[in-house]
Order: C-alpha cells, then sequence, then structure tokens
C-alpha cells in the first residue's frame, strides 16, 4: 500500500515541477513580447498620431 502512494505522490511531483516549468517560460515569453511590441509602438508614435 505504500508503495503505491509513493509512486502517485512522485508521479504528481513530477507533473507539478514540468507544468512549473512550462507556465514560467511561457510567461517570460510573453513578457519579452510585451515589451518589444510596446517599444515598436513608441517608436512609431509620431507615423501613428494625425
Amino acid at each position: 500500500m505504500n508503495e503505491k502512494i509513493y509512486k502517485t505522490m512522485s508521479g504528481s511531483g513530477a507533473c507539478s515541477l514540468v507544468l512549473g516549468i512550462i507556465v514560467l517560460v511561457t510567461g517570460v515569453t510573453a513578457g519579452v513580447m510585451m515589451i518589444i511590441n510596446g517599444a515598436r509602438l513608441l517608436k512609431r508614435k509620431s507615423e501613428i498620431l494625425l
């Protein structure tokens, strides 16, 4: 019985770790993309304003 619980907990821990890494990478990527797009908008502000 204890071995089954141990396997379940280790599988759940590994899944949580992988999911956390994926969320971290996605968040950093989205943040960088937002900074780049914001810089582009500020750079071309004079072209956009009438």
